[in-house]
């Protein structure tokens, strides 16, 4: 496995993996995936403001990606990400979330990130494990926000300081 930098060619794949997702879990509340511009655009948008999008590669495809954005567009959130992980349906259950993550961490720090938030929609368990195994704890709860799937659902508030972080 090879975690890189994302690139344009990447949004194809990209938009596949989180079009399962949205039709199939619940990480996401997007009720219809959107079409792989809307990623091609989100994808430059990150790259652009300095921040990291990942992708791990397997066997020449893309299994997975993760990038960090400023959780709120105010300057007084400079200091603060939001981490998105998706990982490839056949690739699950595989080391490849924990590595997007712990590197992502890694790249966040680097590029002045001192604290991470994970917003982990549907309560999902498994994102909500991968999260406690690297460092972050939930630090809240919003119930029953989004709605699909014909049910209710929490997000989850997780939140771990990165590598290195100093106070400013």
């Amino acid at each position: 496995m090879i975690i890189r930098d994302a690139s344009d060619s990447d949004a194809e794949a990209i938009a596949a993996i989180y079009a399962h997702h949205v039709l199939n879990g619940t990480a996401s509340y997007d009720l219809e995936p959107p079409p792989s511009g809307f990623h091609r655009d989100k994808l430059r948008s990150v790259l652009e403001a300095g921040w990291p999008y990942l992708v791990a590669e397997q066997d020449g495809a893309v299994a997975g990606y993760a990038y960090a954005t400023q959780i709120r567009p105010r300057a007084a959130y400079r200091f603060t990400a939001e981490d998105s992980i998706y990982v490839h349906p056949d690739h699950l259950r595989r080391g490849i979330g924990r590595t997007l993550l712990s590197t992502l961490l890694e790249r966040s720090a680097e590029r002045g990130f001192r604290t991470m938030i994970a917003v982990i929609g549907g309560a999902d368990p498994a994102s909500i494990a991968l999260h406690s195994a690297l460092g972050f704890v939930e630090v809240g709860r919003l119930r029953r926000v989004g709605f699909k799937f014909g049910r209710w659902l929490d997000s989850v508030y997780m939140q771990r300081d990165l590598p290195g972080a100093a106070k400013v």
